[in-house]
C-alpha cells in the first residue's frame, strides 16, 4: 500500500470529526460514562468496518447501477438520525434514569443509514484499495486498518462525553445539554442530505 500515511490520516479525520456516531458517543458518554458507552464505540466501529468491507469487495457497484437505491439509503439515515435527535429531546432528565445506551448491535447496525460511514467507505474502496494485494486482502487490509485508527479517534468523543458528567448533574444543564446534542444532530442530518 503506497499510501500508508494518507490513508491513516484520512481514516483518523473520517473518525475524529463531528458526525452521526460521534455526537451519540458525547451523549452516552455524558450520560452513562465511558466504560457503558463502550459497547457503542465496538459497535460504531466493527459497523464501519464490515461495511468498508462490503463496499470494497463491490457493493458499490449496486449504487452505480441503482442510483435510487442510493437515494433511498440517503434518505433512511436521515430520518434515522432525526428520530434519534427527537428521542434525545425527549429524554427524562433524571441522573438516576439516563437515557438507554446505544449498544453494540444498534450502534453497528447504524453504520448502514450513516451517510458519513458511507462516504467512508466509499472513498477507501475507490481510493486507497492497494493493488498489490488479492481483492479480499486488500478489503481487510483497509478494513481493520481503519478500525485501529477509529477506536481511539471515536473513544476520545465519549471520553469527552464522560468527562462533563459531573457539570450536567442539574436538570437545566442536562436539558440544555440533550437539546443542544440534538440540534447538532438534526442539523448535521439535514446537512448530509441536502
Amino acid at each position: 500500500m503506497n499510501e500508508l500515511l494518507p490513508f491513516l490520516t484520512y481514516c483518523a479525520l473520517m473518525s475524529g470529526t463531528p458526525g452521526p456516531n460521534n455526537l451519540m458517543l458525547v451523549a452516552s458518554g455524558a450520560h452513562h460514562g465511558y466504560r457503558r458507552t463502550l459497547p457503542a464505540i465496538l459497535g460504531m466501529v466493527s459497523g464501519v468496518a464490515a461495511l468498508t468491507f462490503l463496499m470494497c469487495m463491490g457493493l458499490g457497484a449496486l449504487f452505480m447501477a441503482w442510483p435510487a437505491l442510493h437515494t433511498a439509503l440517503k434518505l433512511a439515515g436521515t430520518l434515522y438520525m432525526l428520530v434519534l435527535a427527537w428521542r434525545l429531546v425527549g429524554q427524562p432528565v433524571a441522573m438516576d434514569r439516563p437515557p438507554q445506551t446505544l449498544g453494540f448491535v444498534r450502534a453497528a447496525l447504524f453504520q448502514a443509514v450513516n451517510p458519513k460511514s458511507w462516504l467512508r467507505a466509499v472513498t477507501v474502496a475507490s481510493v486507497f484499495m492497494p493493488t498489490q494485494l488479492s481483492l479480499t486482502a486488500g478489503a481487510l487490509l483497509v478494513s481493520l486498518a481503519g478500525a485501529v485508527v477509529g477506536f481511539p479517534c471515536v473513544s476520545s468523543w465519549a471520553l469527552f462525553g464522560s468527562g462533563i458528567r459531573r457539570f450536567l448533574s442539574s436538570p437545566g444543564r442536562q436539558r440544555a445539554f440533550n437539546a443542544i446534542m440534538a440540534t447538532s444532530l438534526a442539523v448535521l442530518a439535514l446537512l448530509l442530505l441536502f
